[in-house]
């Protein structure tokens, strides 16, 4: 059981070890878009239409999506036709500085409501989607992994965009940087 301080944080080993490895994929997807412009967050370089400001939109706004099922506050069901076009794209009235203010707002928050969070066992019963369009229940704790999970995907996705945009590597820099890390 973990403990509580006095801002209702509860904090345990297992808990801030799962926080740490999030904040570890995060830190490594933000590297990837550290020094880009407001065209190149906005250019496909792959045969796919991801692009590093979609990446930054997407997953910033999946955060989001979990916060409000932890909450108990998401829809119980999503249509095809009410999920926006734009969701993983950065759109031309979106600016990459906004993206990643978003971002870091989403994870803040998430990061929040983790540690608030006094049962990482509490069920939640996730919506139904196109892709999921039967009842799953999940605890908090496989939210928390499932984020996990999500970030370090689109981690490789956006490394890959970067690679092709201009040969900058994340993994280049994680070697250059693992003796401050270690």
């Amino acid at each position: 059981m973990g403990t509580t301080t006095g801002d209702d944080d509860v904090r345990d080993g297992e808990r801030e070890d799962l926080l740490a490895i999030v904040a570890d994929q995060r830190g490594n997807f933000l590297h990837t878009v550290t020094g880009i412009t407001e065209e190149q967050a906005a250019l496909a370089t792959t045969v796919s239409e991801l692009t590093l400001g979609g990446l930054v939109k997407h997953l910033g706004e999946m955060q989001r999506t979990w916060l409000a099922v932890i909450a108990g506050t998401a829809s119980a069901e999503v249509d095809r036709n009410e999920l926006d076009p734009d969701r993983n794209r950065m759109t031309d009235d979106e600016t990459l500085a906004g993206l990643l203010d978003a971002f870091h707002a989403a994870a803040a928050e998430f990061d929040r409501t983790v540690r608030r969070e006094p049962d990482l066992d509490r069920v939640l019963t996730l919506p139904l989607y196109p892709w999921a369009p039967k009842p799953i229940r999940w605890t908090v704790r496989q939210v928390l992994l499932h984020v996990f999970r999500e970030i370090a995907h689109h981690c490789g996705h956006a490394d890959i965009i970067r690679e092709a945009l201009d040969g900058a590597s994340t993994t280049a820099y994680m070697v250059e940087t693992a003796a401050q890390r270690w």
